[in-house]
């Protein structure tokens, strides 16, 4: 949900490989909300460099309209990793994502180094949070920069790293999700769950985008087109929601005016954090209609 009028909709983010250049074309009809066009797990060592060149000229091309594209970058410490920053930087995505971000001090010196290679103000660093020693210091790592914009719950690699078990509901991850949650809450900065897995599965995926949303995520990271419509709907405010929101902002205006000190809205008492909510719910709405009518 939205805390202003500067809320960016993050409700589907699709993770799209940098070597396929029909998949980077397809890209621009989406009605997704971001795109991450990835570098590391869906390359290749052999077409590193040249996933590299094409994601940054998919970015310089300005094709992808309202949506918000991003470059994932390999991780720290493998020998892609500075190059691909360096590229990154100087293509000025809206964002960099970069994989098993571990800490504070990680955090800053990766802004450092993105500063250090010209990034422009608004290319900010998206962190993904797939380890226990990132969920350990979470709070510490959210807060460690300005320029650090978005949480990305890299799941597979977390499940992985606990030695736990994909299970439906989530129970073996759920205090992390609730954690990184928390923390990027406390710091204000998005946060976006991981992918699932199994594309064919559509009442599993649609459990998981409910329990998403239900957790306080902005949005989820996905691996197919064929989940975008799905996501965007799960972590949109429904007509529902939105016609009761507006009926609290009204009511709250309205007995403000007439020196009211108490308001009830459908038999229910309302207070300033239902009418915070609500305007949140309200700033959302409007957020994804200017974004749909855009394109």
């Amino acid at each position: 949900m939205a805390g202003s009028a500067a809320y960016v909709p993050r409700r589907s983010v699709l993770y799209m490989p940098g070597s396929n250049a029909r998949a980077l074309e397809k890209a621009r009809s989406l009605p997704v909300d971001g795109l991450i066009l990835d570098l590391e797990d869906a390359v290749g060592p052999g077409d590193k460099v040249s996933a590299r060149d094409a994601a940054c000229e998919a970015v310089r091309s300005g094709a992808y309209g309202r949506r918000e594209v991003t470059i994932r970058v390999n991780g720290v410490g493998t020998q892609w990793h500075e190059a691909d920053l360096a590229a990154a930087a100087a293509a000025g995505p809206h964002g960099v994502v970069v994989p098993k971000v571990g800490s504070a001090d990680e955090v800053r010196s990766l802004v450092a180094a993105l500063e250090a290679a010209g990034a422009p103000a608004h290319t900010r660093l998206w962190a993904m949070v797939e380890t226990p020693e990132a969920v350990l210091g979470v709070a510490s790592l959210a807060a460690a920069s300005p320029r650090l914009a978005v949480l990305v719950l890299g799941t597979n690699d977390l499940v992985k790293e606990l030695r736990a078990r994909h299970v439906p509901g989530r129970a073996p991850i759920l205090a992390a999700l609730s954690a990184v949650v928390l923390a990027a809450r406390a710091a204000g900065v998005a946060v976006l769950d991981g992918v699932y897995n199994d594309i064919r599965d559509v009442e599993g995926f649609a459990a998981e985008c409910a329990q998403g949303r239900d957790l306080g995520f902005d949005g989820k990271t996905l691996i197919h087109p064929g989940q975008v419509e799905m996501c965007n709907a799960t972590f949109s405010p429904s007509e529902a929601e939105v016609a009761e929101a507006r009926e609290v902002v009204e009511a709250w205006a309205w007995e403000a005016g007439a020196g009211r000190g108490v308001v009830t809205v459908r038999g229910r008492m309302v207070e300033n954090l239902h009418v915070d909510m609500a305007r949140e719910v309200l700033a959302t709405d409007a957020a994804v209609r200017a974004l749909a009518a855009d394109g």
